[in-house]
């Protein structure tokens, strides 16, 4: 990591106290397990996440807090991840311990998953960050692009855990 910019590695607190946080939530047709199961996929998080071009687990499994990550994003950014928080099945959350670009200073991602029973599960989606130097007048334009992007994204998300999901149970099945 000598090519990087340290950032403020930060608690699940951060969701509290960031200037700039985003919420998404979705209803999922997916057991808690295979949701998770598409978490743990590295070449999942490049279909649905369109930034991310490519991942890298660099702690092997189980994972758990203190799980290490590489992710290389469009824009040549490379983040280095540390996980906070990790309970199978129903909560995951990272933040940022360094980057190859100056911004964001903090960062975190928190994914929390509810069961609904019957198949179904609600999956909110947190991501908390401040740059370096604080809040600008751009970050007020960017916003609601921002939103809109990551509403989309996380569409994209449940339409592919629901691909994978139903690829399972049908692979489950005894043949006929």
């Amino acid at each position: 990591m000598n090519d990087c910019y340290e950032c403020v590695a930060v608690g699940l607190s951060f969701l509290d106290e960031a200037s700039t946080v985003y919420r998404c939530e979705e209803i999922v047709k997916a057991s808690p397990e295979q949701i998770f199961d598409v978490f743990e996929n590295e070449i999942a998080w490049t279909q649905w996440a369109f930034p991310i071009q490519r991942v890298e687990w660099t702690s092997p499994k189980p994972f758990g807090v203190g799980t290490t990550r590489t992710v290389y994003m469009m824009g040549d950014m490379k983040v280095y991840e540390e996980f906070i928080a990790w309970e199978r099945g129903k909560r995951m959350a990272f933040t940022f311990v360094a980057s190859n670009k100056e911004n964001p200073e903090k960062f975190l991602e928190d994914y929390r998953v509810t069961d609904l029973g019957n198949g179904c599960c609600k999956v909110e989606w947190y991501m908390a960050m401040e740059k370096r130097g604080g809040p600008s007048w751009r970050d007020m334009i960017a916003r609601p692009i921002m939103t809109r992007v990551n509403r989309s994204m996380f569409k994209k998300f449940r339409k592919y855990t629901e691909r994978y999901a139903a690829q399972k149970l049908t692979l489950s099945q005894p043949s006929e």
